[in-house]
């Protein structure tokens, strides 16, 4: 079977919505800092052209590559990434809110469709069974928890809060069930090969997006489960700082985009408890972890940019290598 030069691995999605999600990050500092408006505005254009570009290169593998799309969407671990195509596409919906409501609106509602269709689909593949331990990794959050956060905040966004509230439900659910599979399987399994190991930077974003998530679904100074969520954020930043020189063995591949999400989630959620009136720790907290994520994603971006000059950004891979394998680099 023939190479799929060119062909992007559904994992990009993770970089469109690092992007996407930095560009808010950037929306909410502004806002309540008082920062260059003209820099979120640069952000906003540069994050939806990203999102614009992943999309339609994706949808041209499915007419060009189109078993190498299949054998993906089979895969145990790549098939998750999917997800993020609508979760992607709720955080460009939120980008577009301000500049044009009807085409934002439009798009809330087609990505909110199409990641309960999607996420039904790829979860209910896990209650079927049969999938190996070395296969459970973080990245069986993604069909259910990060598009049902993402689409409640979406949805408190365009005001629809009973809405927000009960995707805020299945997101948090989920994620209390799932983490403590994924925690078994680190526990007693064998470690994690080295081209999946960057997944592990999932494992911060559904404390630190569901609170943004419960941010937008309330009002007032935040409580203390807002407060809970966020100490249980910071808990995952130490694990991975705890982790990162053993996630490091793997040189880095454009996986590492797996930590944006929630690098970018930390500080906006912080941000916003200092707007809604949280006073103490979190004041001096939320412009460290704000410097702290700029400088994790500016990483990101060098490292990207460094790997499509050497023209090996996009790895070659074949399509029934994708489906035999549980650790193909272009996952991790």
């Amino acid at each position: 079977m023939n190479s799929n030069r060119g062909s992007i691995p559904v994992a990009f999605f993770g970089i469109a919505v690092g992007a996407l999600a930095f560009a808010n990050l950037w929306r909410v500092a502004i806002r309540v800092w008082h920062l260059p408006a003209g820099i979120g505005d640069v952000l906003t254009v540069v994050a939806l052209g990203v999102w614009v570009v992943v999309l339609a290169a994706y949808a041209h593998k499915w007419f060009t590559h189109a078993d190498a799309a299949r054998a993906e969407m089979q895969h145990p671990v790549q098939s998750s990434f999917a997800a993020l195509g609508p979760v992607s596409s709720l955080l460009a919906a939120q980008l577009l809110l301000p500049y044009a409501h009807s085409v934002a609106l439009a798009l809330f509602w087609v990505a909110t469709a199409a990641q309960l269709a999607l996420g039904a689909y790829l979860h209910g593949r896990l209650w079927q069974g049969g999938r190996q331990p070395e296969l459970i990794t973080p990245a069986i959050y993604l069909p259910t928890v990060a598009p049902s956060f993402v689409a409640g905040t979406a949805a408190a966004a365009f005001g629809f809060h009973q809405l927000g509230a009960l995707f805020f439900g299945a997101g948090l659910l989920s994620w209390l069930a799932i983490e403590s599979l994924i925690l078994h399987r680190a526990a007693v399994h064998e470690p994690l090969p080295e081209a999946l190991r960057p997944i592990l930077g999932v494992q911060l974003a559904p404390p630190v997006v569901g609170g943004v998530t419960y941010l937008g679904l309330t009002s007032g100074t935040p409580d203390l489960f807002a407060m809970m969520l966020l100490g249980y954020g910071l808990y995952q930043v130490l694990m991975l700082l705890r982790l990162l020189p053993w996630i490091r063995q793997q040189a880095f591949v454009p996986g590492y985009w797996a930590f944006s999400f929630g690098v970018a989630a930390l500080p906006t959620m912080a941000i916003r408890m200092v707007e809604r009136g949280a006073t103490g720790p979190i004041e001096w907290l939320a412009p460290v972890l704000f410097v702290a994520a700029n400088v994790v994603i500016g990483i990101l971006v060098v490292k990207t940019v460094q790997l499509m000059v050497r023209g090996t950004l996009v790895p070659v891979v074949k399509a029934v290598q994708i489906a035999a394998k549980s650790n193909v680099a272009s996952v991790g």
